[in-house]
């Protein structure tokens, strides 16, 4: 299975299972077929709102002789738990769910702090300016964790370069990974090479777009990357699937993609695709796209009274 290493040599693998909206169950049926067919790196978060379900599919894996040692598993630091106080009990209630002893990564969810409790903001006032609650403070907290031994790695998710440069520069233990919205309509290239020379992984969600993200996040004319006639026709050329060259393209590039899917062939081909990498001609085709779009666009976050907008958290 491709892998990357991270900045002290330990491996993450090309491929995982994301768990975003994942519901009713779905997720343990998921997590426990993933599992079957080979994935070795799930990707969970508290506010996915299934981390339980997705315990019970390790209980089960690991019942069945599968080691924990090797699977990666990712949770996420809500934005109601930035103040340090919060963040370990956040941590701890994580692992509970996912019945687990520690996390090989745990993340930021977001440069974005609201009121502790509140899972989804409903106005303006449920924002904490993110100045009252230092990044670093929530840094420091997540590296006492490591310290107790509960997390392996620790990390960040959407973070620009200015929000990494200050961990870097002001934090003990460097961010090993920095997970953003990532595909060829948003390929992230100055994120990509700041990351790189700084030795922290780019871990790509929505890899083939989140088509089933919710309306929240939608615009009225979001483009297709399924319906792209250039990435057809390489998928074409290859026998492959669209999807699969959508993956390729990121495990080529070497970033580390999470598709969601619940589909026991397409988990199938999801994972093989990584094992297949792209032609230069065919990574200089998707490049020319000429087709820039982000999809989880952040602007859920600009209620009114918000002190966030979309913008500052990208730029």
């Amino acid at each position: 299975m491709k892998s990357f290493s991270l900045h002290n040599g330990d491996q993450i693998p090309a491929i995982g299972l994301g768990t975003w909206k994942m519901e009713d169950g779905a997720a343990k049926d998921a997590v426990s077929t993933a599992l079957e067919v080979g994935y070795r790196h799930i990707d969970c978060a508290a506010i996915y709102m299934n981390e339980a379900d997705v315990g019970n599919a390790f209980v089960q894996a690991f019942d069945n002789g599968l080691s924990r040692e090797d699977v990666f598993i990712t949770s996420k630091l809500w934005n109601d738990s930035h103040k340090p106080e919060h963040v370990r009990p956040a941590l701890e209630e994580s692992l509970k769910l996912l019945q687990l002893d520690y996390l090989d990564l745990y993340l930021i969810h977001w440069p974005v702090a609201i009121k502790h409790g509140t899972w989804l903001p409903q106005s303006g006032e449920d924002f904490i300016p993110i100045d009252e609650i230092p990044i670093i403070e929530t840094w420091q907290a997540m590296e006492e964790c490591v310290s107790a031994g509960l997390i392996k790695h620790i990390g960040v998710s959407n973070f620009n370069i200015r929000r990494l440069e200050e961990l870097l520069d002001k934090g003990s233990i460097q961010p090993s990974t920095n997970q953003v919205e990532c595909h060829p309509f948003l390929p992230q290239n100055e994120l990509f090479g700041f990351c790189n020379s700084n030795k922290i992984q780019l871990v790509a969600y929505s890899p083939l777009g989140s088509g089933d993200r919710p309306e929240r996040m939608r615009g009225e004319s979001d483009p297709n990357l399924f319906e792209v006639p250039q990435i057809a026709d390489i998928a074409k050329k290859h026998d492959k699937s669209i999807g699969q060259i959508l993956l390729s393209w990121a495990a080529t590039r070497g970033t580390v993609a999470i598709p969601k899917s619940t589909n026991r062939q397409r988990l199938n081909d999801n994972l093989a695709a990584a094992e297949f990498e792209l032609p230069v001609e065919d990574l200089e085709t998707i490049d020319d796209i000429g087709i820039a779009h982000r999809y989880v666009h952040g602007k859920f976050f600009e209620l009114a009274g918000s002190p966030y907008r979309a913008d500052d958290i990208w730029s």
